[in-house]
C-alpha cells in the first residue's frame, strides 16, 4: 500500500529516534551495572529492548507503506557520566521522542492515516511511562542523595556477581 510521504518521513524520523534510544539505554545499562546500580541497569536493559521493539514497529510500518527504512542514521547519543547524568540524559530523550511523536500523530491524522496515527499515540503513551519513571527517579535522587539512592538501586552482596 503506497503511503503518504509526510508520514513516511515521520515514521523514519521516530525510527532515527528509537534507534539512538536503544543504543544510549543499552551504553548506560552496562554503565549502571558497572557502577553498581545492579537494579537501575537492569531496568535500561529492560528499555533498550523496549525501544528495539519500537524500531521494529516502525520498520514494518515503513515497509507496508511501500517506504524505505533508514537505519543508516540514529539520533546522537547523550551518555551521562554518573548517575544523575543518565536519567538526565534519558529524560532529554524521551521529551525529544513526546515532542517528534505529538507532532507526527497530527501529521498522521492530517494525511488520514489513522493506523499510523494510533501507531504514534501507541508510542507516545510509551514515552510518557518513560518520562514519568525517569523524573520520578530524579526527584528521589534529589531527595535522598545519591549514596542512598545507589543502596536502594544496588543488588545485595550474595546476589552480586
Amino acid at each position: 500500500m503506497k503511503g503518504d510521504k509526510k508520514v513516511i518521513e515521520r515514521l523514519n524520523e521516530a525510527l532515527f529516534l528509537e534507534l539512538g534510544a536503544v543504543n544510549q539505554y543499552w551504553v548506560h545499562y552496562r554503565l549502571l551495572e558497572d557502577w553498581g546500580y545492579t537494579k537501575l541497569a537492569k531496568r535500561e536493559r529492560a528499555e533498550s529492548i523496549e525501544e528495539m521493539h519500537h524500531a521494529d514497529r516502525l520498520v514494518a510500518r515503513i515497509i507496508f507503506l511501500e517506504g524505505h527504512p533508514n537505519l543508516q542514521t540514529l539520533a546522537p547519543l547523550r551518555i551521562g557520566q554518573n548517575v544523575k547524568e543518565v536519567l538526565e540524559a534519558d529524560l532529554a530523550g524521551e521529551y525529544d521522542a513526546r515532542t517528534a511523536y505529538k507532532k507526527s500523530r497530527d501529521i498522521c491524522h492530517e494525511a488520514g492515516d489513522y493506523v499510523s496515527m494510533k501507531l504514534f499515540e501507541e508510542l507516545l503513551a510509551d514515552e510518557e511511562g518513560h518520562i514519568d519513571f525517569l523524573e520520578t527517579q530524579l526527584d528521589l535522587l534529589g531527595k535522598i542523595g545519591e549514596s542512598k539512592y545507589g543502596q536502594l538501586n544496588a543488588d545485595s552482596a550474595d546476589e552480586a556477581e
